[in-house]
């Protein structure tokens, strides 16, 4: 029923009434290079590989798809930081059903290259396996395959191996540009298969370089970039390429460089990752303007940020987050941060999105750079165990909005509007005349204020609150179907029509009291479906108020009136929103309310057939085509009623999931290895240290061998050199040992089997963060013989051999990455250099590391301990004859030792359930630990450092319903007691319903 006026008033609070009349013009004027010949309507279908052709075009306000329209809102996802491809389709549901239209992926060269001119795209590396199913989950793909991609990880994506080459990479140099031109060769032979120009997939754009800035002044530059170009035309990829500019420099704009006459298929990007306490930086419609301008740098391109911070990564030590980890990333980087900067970006005229990271994920083995720790987690809307996060919220109310509301693909700035305490940004869309207003609070306190909107035909006074560091976006003039909206105070999510009813949802925070007004000529007959709604109708328009969450999806149908139509309108706190999904299907568009994800759905005749996740109980409602009578949930019937709107409602919740119980880890067995540090050591078998040249950036030095690890083929993990001192060590005083290594590098000496000692590489702090190479020399001394006890035998030694052996183990962690383009990736690991005091023995060397790659694990899988090359983490290892311990342990001495138990885990099938394994001891004990599941390296554990203690453990790695093999092998210095302390398993997420696992491979030995 209407409500009287005063009713109304109550319900509305103080929100004034009346418009204020303004123009579109001034200095918002449309760009130069405007377009008009595309215009504003639906966005184009969901993409998969259909076999047809489709042309990708562009103008200066977005991609032109088949003749469409295309806002980009994209997520970066690294397939190689999630080794299990089931759990791929998983993220990549969750992020189509959560508002993503395409994801943006790395391609790592050092994943997919052991060896120069091998390559593997098999098992975990398998990318056509990834292509195919981002197209079965109707997403784009932005592919970034390098050469060199950053990202975090060893060498910038550089194969360990191209640190020990001839050449300068990112340069024209032929011996590099050979290999590159290999890598794109394989690559693309994959890649034009799946292009969406001719329906083969879905890739729609292709990155060459990244953050390329090196030789921008010079000559080389643009011929390396030129050179990118034309391979990658000449390997068949047609779709448009792109590069993204580090910073907002205007570098490889088009026309910066030659690309054989081929013109409109470049586009210029740049990447942004303000910190929240800054102002969300203006790049485009409200900035500076010119090449320091972001999108002005490219006038005839739409706006291109291929990488904006969805959180940021952390540090060894964790000095970005006080220690705290990710979650301290997640919490300052949050949803009302991404409304913020991300709604600033939208008002700026950026229409291909991307958020890095939507998923971060896990640096397992020896991948990540030195930089970062294991987790990859970044602080993303999805976290490391796959968990839908509260940030997801406003990436999915924007995503949604972009797909679904076409006027916000074509927005030219409009007349300044002024609000008091509130940065404004005004838009409009020339074609429909809709307005959008972005409301900005940069401020610590809540402002509440009044926005006088500014149309050709009139204006409003809407009140408005906007919290602290938060924004909103207003809406007037869109279209909800075949009514017009003449304004709202909540944010529109998407407009659609299902079942011979126009449907528009809302959305806002809980508890905020939502103003919506509809332009209804001829008065209405309105339904009040949920109690919390109130409305009124007054002089040609309806009023409708909600208080946002308080019950949930709030509905109010609007019949009759100027349209035959109905229109449902929805209202939903942000909570509640990410419960709402629409659904394309051949036979018309579904929206489904209520479980935590939608995976599918599709309609057999009058039957839905939906599947999906969920976590608490949950019931589910469908609006859909007409004559829908019969819903299934995941394959089981569920009874239902037809609501006033036509919708299926579930009569009864849908079952939560069950949290199930993780075994106790128990039955360890222990056994100690670095047999290399005694004397009677046969290496034999390993590589003679004899080089004297290196292609290194560190210099070799005089008069000494090249003890660099890689230049011997050990890329990754830990190597173990052994020198044979030949001469009189009498008055041997001390031993120099130089070495460079990563962030957070070891080293151990002994001689003749005794220890000398060892040295860690400092914590980072605010000053270090980002360095990437750490060069040391630890000094020891040798002690000297006890005279009067020992002169006999030492003379009998004398006697016996000259022959004195110094071993030493190196962590070198892992390779610098090459941001600069200086060939910082080749910078030495391991020792560089020995010196003596006292004596002057001559020494040969010998070195050994990893073995050969593991064929199903990858190169960055293993390093050079001992038990990894006797197969100690493997789960064929017999151990039996290890002896049996119990944790936590206290044990002494300098060295490894392994640890080794077995578990059983039940998970009930149907569930999805993330584990993780959880570390922790007194932080004042120093030492390290390596983890293998199933023997697969799943990260590092530094217990004095930090500040990681939970790794997950992907499911197809682990085996959620079977027996698994945790190994944990352990590196004291020797500085303190060391452990492991406390181990257990924690259960990280549990829903009802997931993605079919397949067991990842994982051979015995």
């Amino acid at each position: 029923m209407a409500l009287s006026r005063r009713t109304f008033s109550a319900l509305a609070g103080s929100t004034a009434l009346g418009f204020a009349l303004g123009g579109s013009g001034g200095p918002g004027a449309p760009a130069a290079y405007a377009a008009r010949t595309v215009p504003t309507g639906p966005a184009p279908a969901a993409p998969g590989a259909d076999g047809r052709r489709h042309a990708i075009g562009h103008d200066q306000y977005s991609l032109v798809v088949d003749g469409r329209r295309l806002v980009l809102w994209s997520g970066e996802l690294h397939p190689f930081r999630l080794p299990s491809p089931s759990l791929w389709r998983d993220v990549l549901e969750k992020m189509r059903a959560h508002g993503y239209n395409a994801v943006s992926i790395y391609v790592a060269w050092n994943v997919h290259s052991p060896a120069p001119g091998r390559f593997d795209f098999t098992g975990v590396r398998d990318l056509d396996l990834f292509l195919r199913t981002a197209a079965e989950t109707g997403l784009y793909v932005i592919l970034r395959p390098g050469p060199y991609i950053n990202a975090e990880v060893d060498a910038g994506g550089f194969p360990g191996w191209l640190t020990a080459t001839q050449g300068s990479a990112r340069t024209t140099d032929p011996t590099y540009l050979g290999h590159v031109d290999a890598w794109l060769t394989a690559v693309n032979r994959i890649v034009r298969r799946h292009q969406f120009t001719d329906g083969g997939g879905t890739v729609l754009l292709y990155q060459i370089e990244n953050e390329y800035d090196g030789h921008v002044a010079d000559p080389i530059g643009p011929a390396y970039m030129s050179h990118l170009y034309k391979k990658v035309r000449a390997d068949g990829i047609d779709v448009p390429l792109f590069h993204n500019d580090k910073g907002r420099n205007g570098f490889w704009i088009p026309g910066s460089f030659d690309t054989g006459g081929e013109t409109g298929k470049w586009l210029y990007g740049f990447d942004g990752y303000p910190a929240p306490a800054q102002t969300p930086p203006d790049w485009g419609h409200f900035g500076v303007g010119g090449l320091k301008g972001g999108a002005t740098a490219s006038p005839r391109t739409p706006g291109f940020v291929p990488e904006f911070g969805g959180g940021w990564f952390d540090p060894w030590g964790g000095v970005e987050f006080g220690g705290k980890g990710y979650a301290e990333s997640r919490r300052t980087r949050d949803a009302a941060y991404e409304r913020r900067f991300y709604l600033t970006n939208l008002a700026n005229g950026i229409t291909l999105h991307n958020v890095y990271m939507t998923y971060g994920g896990t640096n397992w083995g020896w991948l990540p750079a030195p930089v970062v720790y294991t987790s990859y987690d970044y602080g993303a809307a999805i976290d490391e165990a796959r968990n839908v996060t509260a940030k997801i919220a406003p990436m999915h109310q924007l995503g949604h909005l972009l797909q679904r509301v076409p006027d916000f693909a074509k927005l030219e700035r409009a007349a300044d509007v002024t609000v008091d305490g509130l940065r404004t940004y005004h838009l409009t869309n020339p074609d429909t005349g809709a307005h959008v207003y972005v409301l900005r609070n940069d401020g610590a306190e809540k402002v509440t204020s009044t926005l006088r909107t500014r149309e050709r035909d009139g204006g409003d006074d809407i009140e408005v609150t906007v919290p602290a560091h938060d924004a909103r976006l207003i809406t007037t003039g869109l279209s909800l179907g075949r009514r017009k909206l003449r304004y709202a105070t909540a944010q529109p999510m998407l407009t659609l029509t299902a079942g011979g009813q126009d449907v528009a949802l809302f959305t806002g925070p809980y508890g905020e009291m939502a103003h919506l007004v509809l332009e209804c000529p001829a008065e209405p007959f309105v339904q009040r479906l949920d109690a919390e709604a109130a409305w009124v109708y007054d002089q040609g328009l309806l009023h409708v108020t909600v208080p946002l969450g308080q019950g949930g999806l709030t509905r109010v149908l609007v019949q009759r009136g100027e349209s035959d139509t109905p229109l449902l309108l929805l209202f939903a706190d942000d909570a509640t929103s990410v419960r709402l999904f629409p659904y394309d299907t051949p036979s018309g568009t579904l929206l489904v309310y209520g479980p935590a994800l939608l995976r599918h759905a599709a309609l057999d005749g009058s039957s839905v057939r939906l599947t999906g996740d969920t976590v608490g109980p949950s019931g589910v409602e469908v609006w859909g085509p007409r004559g829908i009578s019969a819903l299934t949930w995941n394959g089981r019937p569920v009874r239902t009623r037809v609501s006033l709107t036509g919708s299926l409602v579930a009569t009864s919740d849908l079952a939560g999931a069950p949290k199930p119980a993780l075994p106790v880890l128990d039955g360890w067995r222990r056994r100690a290895e670095n047999p290399e540090s005694a004397t009677a050591f046969d290496d034999s078998s390993w590589k003679a240290a004899d080089r004297r040249t290196s292609f290194s950036t560190t210099p070799v030095p005089d008069g000494q061998p090249v003890l660099f690890a890689d230049d011997y083929g050990f890329h990754y993990g830990d190597v173990w050199y052994r020198g044979r001192l030949d001469g009189d060590l009498e008055d041997l005083e001390s031993v120099a040992l130089a070495y460079s290594s990563g962030t957070q590098g070891m080293l151990m000496a002994w001689l003749d089997g005794k220890p000398l000692g060892s040295h860690r590489m400092p914590v980072p702090d605010a000053k270090t963060v980002r360095q990437g190479s750490w060069a040391a020399t630890a000094e020891f001394r040798v002690p000297r013989p006890k005279r009067k006890r020992d002169e006999d035998e030492r003379e009998r030694e004398k006697e016996a051999r000259r022959e004195h052996v110094l071993s030493v183990l190196v962590r070198r962690m892992q390779h610098d990455m090459d941001g600069r383009s200086l060939d910082t990736h080749k910078v030495a690991r391991g020792l560089t250099a020995v010196t003596f005091e006292g004596a002057a023995p001559k020494v040969s060397w010998r070195i050994q590391g990893e073995t050969a790659p593991d064929p199903v694990r990858g190169p960055q899988n293993n390093g050079g301990l001992f038990g990894e090359r006797q197969g100690w983490h493997l789960p064929g290892f017999a151990d039996s004859r290890w002896e049996p311990v119990t944790l936590p342990r206290s044990d002494k001495g300098m060295g490894v030792t392994w640890y080794r138990t077995g578990f059983r885990t039940t998970v009930p099938d149907g569930v999805d359930a993330s584990v993780g394994l959880v570390l922790e001891d007194d932080p004042a004990r120093a030492y390290r630990v390596q983890i293998f599941l199933n023997g697969w390296n799943l990260g590092q554990y530094i217990n004095d450092v930090g500040p990681q203690h939970t790794f997950v453990l992907p499911n197809g790695i682990l085996r959620t319903r079977g027996s698994n093999t945790l190994a944990l092998a352990v590196l004291s210095d020797g500085t303190s007691e060391f452990g492991p302390g406390a181990v257990r398993l924690e259960l990280l997420g549990s829903a009802a319903g997931g993605v079919p696992v397949a067991q990842v491979a994982s051979p015995g030995r």
